[in-house]
């Protein structure tokens, strides 16, 4: 069974850094692509950042790129996702997921995800 868990997450003041991990299990992922989303409440979950298994080419939404770094581990079965110049607005439970194929930052085209991590940036 596929096994996706984060860490990482916690209260940060605003101009803060915070790393998550994602520790995946299960099967071999080195083919897989990876990706970390976001859901505030009452909003949408919403694409941040993702990581090809081939090249690790990397794609990042606008509101994060230049502040946010994702990478994998040497096993490729992690994941890390590097925060720094944290806002408010970045407050969310974030999940990490896989899909193999393309990198996309559509969410309905993850086959895997975690359970999610709580980061909340205070102003």
């Amino acid at each position: 069974q596929v096994q996706l868990v984060e860490s990482g997450g916690g209260l940060v003041q605003a101009g803060g850094s915070l790393r998550l991990s994602c520790a995946a299990s299960g099967r071999t992922f080195v083919f897989y692509n990876m990706g970390w989303f976001r859901q505030a409440p009452g909003k949408e979950r919403e694409f941040v950042a993702g990581i090809g298994w081939k090249d690790a080419v990397t794609d990042y939404a606008d509101s994060v790129k230049g502040r946010f770094t994702i990478s994998r581990g040497n096993a490729k079965n992690t994941a890390y996702l590097q925060m720094n110049s944290l806002k408010p607005d970045d407050t969310a439970v974030y999940y990490c997921a896989t899909k193999r194929t393309v990198l996309t930052r559509d969410a309905g085209a993850y086959d895997h995800w975690g359970q999610g991590s709580q980061v909340t940036v205070s102003s």
